[in-house]
């Protein structure tokens, strides 16, 4: 029986996500965030050519099974590393990427299932001077990115594709074998990524850096998550550490949230619920309910989010986003 499959990542710098003393480059227009990827990706090399997104990493893989016995496996695939593009008034000057070797180690196997892996990444070619802790304390180089993708094929036809690892910097998602997004990394960390100091703790060193992956949230939260950014009345953007509260079940409330960047857990009337990953709107129960919110919203590691008066998104949209937020209904 042979078993194939694919798994893709796609990596991209979200809006909001850069600090520091590189955020004037963004905000004055010199480069750019990126918009969020699409929900599905038909052309990845035409989103590449579009600068649509940093780099991507694809990984297409294929095994005959005998029974439970593997007689043979491929695999191929690799990196597919975008450009950054840097403008000064109406011209525009492309930077190609460079991009390291991919490394993809020999499969392992078991009794009716083989695992296989692949690291791709590299660096810009732009200048990114920034400190780092040793000497001489300034590098110049841009941090390398990369993400580690894995996927089992079973003998019985089943396949299971996941994020292994990934640099902590950009926003990394994967999408599965019918090329729909289907997980995302939890987190991105701005200021570990910019003071990474060299190879050495990368997957092309001596380690890679594990990675907290959540669900990908609805298309509808996708395209409601546009019209929170864009809206001419700017969302204010707050930062919460690991174990403060957002909301609290039974108090008044009459914003959106949009979570930009790490995980919430959810509780309610004292019984946890699934956590919620970067993409997740929040808030509309209660402003549909009577104005007073539904749930616990507890930050699980350090969070971002955009807080957006509710008029932003229309009581109809709300309302759908409303109906497939009754997680404590879908449990019971």
């Amino acid at each position: 029986m042979r078993v194939e499959s694919t798994i893709t990542s796609v990596s991209w710098i979200p809006s909001e996500a850069v600090k520091g003393y590189t955020k004037p480059a963004f905000t004055m227009g010199l480069t750019h965030y990126d918009d969020p990827p699409p929900d599905v990706i038909t052309d990845l090399d035409g989103l590449r050519d579009r600068d649509a997104f940093r780099f991507a990493n694809r990984l297409r893989v294929w095994a005959e099974f005998d029974g439970a016995r593997v007689v043979a496996h491929g695999a191929d695939g690799g990196l597919v590393m975008g450009a950054t593009t840097v403008r000064l008034g109406p011209l525009g000057v492309r930077f190609a990427a460079y991009g390291l070797p991919d490394l993809r180690p020999e499969p392992r196997t078991g009794d009716g299932w083989i695992t296989f892996r692949q690291t791709a990444g590299g660096r810009t070619a732009l200048p990114f001077p920034r400190r780092v802790a040793r000497p001489p304390y300034l590098r110049m180089q841009s941090p390398l990115v990369w993400t580690t993708l894995a996927v089992t094929l079973h003998a019985d036809g089943r396949a299971e594709g996941t994020l292994e690892g990934a640099s902590p910097f950009p926003r990394h998602w994967v999408y599965g074998p019918d090329g729909r997004l289907s997980l995302k990394a939890g987190i991105t960390d701005f200021a570990a990524w910019a003071a990474q100091e060299g190879p050495g703790r990368t997957p092309w060193g001596d380690e890679d850096s594990p990675v907290l992956v959540t669900a990908a949230e609805t298309a509808l939260e996708r395209q409601l998550s546009l019209l929170i950014m864009r809206d001419a009345r700017k969302p204010v953007i707050r930062s919460l550490p690991a174990g403060s509260r957002l909301v609290r079940q039974g108090e008044p409330g009459s914003s959106l949230f949009l979570l930009l960047d790490g995980v919430l857990g959810v509780d309610v009337d004292g019984s946890p619920l699934p956590e919620l990953g970067p993409g997740a709107i929040l808030g509309e129960r209660a402003v549909l309910e009577g104005g007073v919110r539904t749930a616990t919203l507890t930050a699980l590691t350090p969070i971002r989010v955009a807080e957006a008066a509710a008029d932003v998104v229309d009581k109809k949209a709300l309302a759908a986003l409303a109906e497939g937020h009754r997680r404590e209904e879908q449990l019971t």
